[in-house]
């Protein structure tokens, strides 16, 4: 059977997901959005009542994407190997194609409210993200779980940050290096 066409709905979330990250979410008129994806005005206004709402299908889009691969990442045998496996996954990023920063830190630049939902979408993925490493540092057998997972996302959010704006494969080999370096992953 042959794959079936992306519905309105999904065009909708990968054209917004494409423009609002390489471009920012306010420079893209919802107009640009229906044209990109090709359904009605009416089609967009029944997914996403607003603009607002598809920023934040968006960002709840890239935060179940993210959970998955990071959770691939977990899997990776014993604990000292997944701290590795997830450091790889973040240098990574951070040298792929079309890499524009991290999508949360770039949204919440844009929604300064913290009780906007789109700032919420972002809080909750960012403390789904320091629950996470401080999990895995924990089990890596770090002395201070807590500090080495606050360092953990410091070292992430910089990273992809710095990748922008710097050389990104030597922000990718700093960010695997100072992780194994905190997490003791080579000695």
């Amino acid at each position: 059977m042959p794959n079936a066409a992306p519905s309105p709905r999904d065009r909708l979330l990968e054209t917004a997901r494409r423009l609002f990250y390489t471009e920012g979410i306010h420079t893209v008129p919802v107009d640009r959005l229906v044209t990109e994806a090709n359904v009605t005005r009416a089609t967009f206004y029944r997914h996403f009542p607003a603009k607002e709402n598809l920023v934040e299908a968006y960002l709840r889009a890239t935060d179940d994407e993210l959970r998955a691969a990071v959770a691939e990442a977990l899997e990776q045998g014993t604990p000292q190997e997944s701290a590795a496996a997830l450091l790889e996954l973040i240098g990574q990023v951070t040298v792929s194609a079309g890499f524009r920063g991290c999508h949360f830190i770039n949204a919440s630049a844009e929604y300064p409210d913290p009780e906007d939902p789109i700032r919420v979408a972002v809080a909750e993925h960012r403390a789904w993200f320091q629950d996470t490493v401080t999990r895995l540092a924990e089990r890596a057998g770090h002395p201070d779980p807590e500090y080495a997972g606050r360092v953990l996302v410091l070292l992430h959010d910089g990273a992809l940050s710095a990748a922008e704006l710097d050389d990104p494969q030597q922000v990718r080999d700093t960010v695997i290096r100072a992780g194994r370096d905190l997490l003791r992953l080579d000695g």
